[in-house]
């Protein structure tokens, strides 16, 4: 009973040690500084989006939607709009071959897919256009902080900055 009574009273202590490292330092609990996340610092920055650069970047965003919208008026004309014996060119009553009926469907679910993946560059390109109207282009929407011109030139419509982006690539997310 003797020997049961200690190997209980050891684990408890061999417990407690472990309890004890679990638990955060007092000198950080006390105020010492930790980095917060950039998702907990809701900064507001001004853009520092220079004015020359924010007409040409506009004018970008505006042909790239115009682009876009013409694509979409291409796809919705010869792919979407036609049943598959008018896109084929095939009046006749004959059936098709099934290799060719299968080629036209891969067509248009491949015409969907890309009209799908334009449709989100188009909706990031609307609210970069309407960011801009408030005067918030260029800034991270998740950290606050500036989006830097570099990003910006190769995508107008980001809505994060690279450290942002990145990390919500890495932490499995979607988007610009």
């Amino acid at each position: 009973m003797a020997k049961a009574k200690r190997k209980s009273a050891k684990a408890k202590t061999k417990r407690k040690a472990v309890k004890a490292k679990a638990r955060p330092r007092k000198a950080r609990a006390a105020g010492a500084k930790t980095k917060a996340k950039p998702e907990k610092q809701a900064r507001k920055a001004k853009p520092q989006v220079p004015a020359e650069m924010l007409k040409r970047l506009k004018d970008v965003l505006i042909s790239e939607k115009e682009r876009i919208m013409g694509d979409f008026m291409t796809l919705r004309n010869t792919h979407l709009r036609s049943s598959q014996r008018e896109s084929t060119g095939d009046l006749s009553g004959y059936s098709l071959h099934m290799a060719d009926i299968g080629t036209d469907t891969f067509d248009r679910e491949f015409a969907l897919l890309v009209a799908s993946s334009e449709q989100d560059v188009l909706y990031g390109i609307d609210q970069a256009l309407r960011r801009m109207e408030e005067r918030s282009y260029g800034i991270c929407e998740s950290c606050g902080g500036h989006i830097k011109l570099t990003r910006l030139k190769a995508v107008p419509w980001a809505r994060q900055c690279l450290r942002c982006k990145e990390a919500e690539e890495s932490a499995g997310g979607e988007e610009s």
